[in-house]
This record gives C-alpha cells, structure tokens and sequence, in this order.
C-alpha cells in the first residue's frame, strides 16, 4: 500500500462546527478502514494547516476517490502528498540515470599547506 501525508485546513463551515471534528475524523477512519485503507493517526496541529494524516491507500485511485469525498463534504480543504519510506525511496533512486559527472572518478582535494615559517635572517 502507498502511503500520504495529508494536510487539511478547514473551511468556514468547518471551523464553525470545530469541536466535532474529531467525531467527523472517527467516522472517516471507519468508513476508510472498510474500503481498505489504514489511517496511521490523525493530529490537530497548530500553523498554516489545521490537521495532519498519514494513510496507507490500497492504489492512487482510491486515494484520489476518498479526498473527493471529504473534500466534498465541505469542511476542509486538502494538500495531499505521497510519501516514501526509507526501502520505497531505494528503489526509487535506484531507477534513476546516474549524472553526467557521477560516471567520472572524483578528484581528491587539495592537500593543505603547512603554514609558511618565516625565514631566520
């Protein structure tokens, strides 16, 4: 399953109905649950954004289904991100072209000079 990172700010008729928000968040974790996914947690943040999701989606279209229905819900708006663990990230640079300059072998740097002693007269 692929993981994202979820940013939510709610909308005025969210933010007028905040101290239900976490019943709302309990519902949606449910009814996720019985489509597939795993809500890791969800947090109440303090910032540019009102909350935080990290969700385990079983493919990209049913991740991109389930934010249109919250989205559509109207009480919040949405920044979604996937996101890679440390072996998901392995494989992905593993797939990509080395650089121009990696295929040329490195050149060592520059030995230090010992400072200069001034000469006796």
């Amino acid at each position: 399953m692929a993981t994202y990172v979820i940013l939510y700010t709610f909308t005025p008729e969210g933010a007028k109905d905040i101290r239900e928000s976490i019943k709302r968040a309990g519902r949606v974790r449910q009814q996720n649950a019985r489509i597939g996914f795993t809500v890791k947690d969800v947090y109440w943040t303090q910032g540019s954004y009102d909350m935080v999701a990290i969700v385990d989606a079983p493919s990209e279209e049913a991740m991109m289904g389930a934010m249109m229905n919250v989205v559509s819900a109207g009480n919040v708006t949405s920044v979604t991100m996937r996101a890679f663990d440390a072996v998901e990230m392995s494989r992905v640079l593993a797939k990509t072209m080395p650089l121009p300059d990696d295929d040329e072998p490195k050149a060592k740097p520059a030995a230090k000079k010992a400072a200069a002693k001034p000469k006796k007269k």
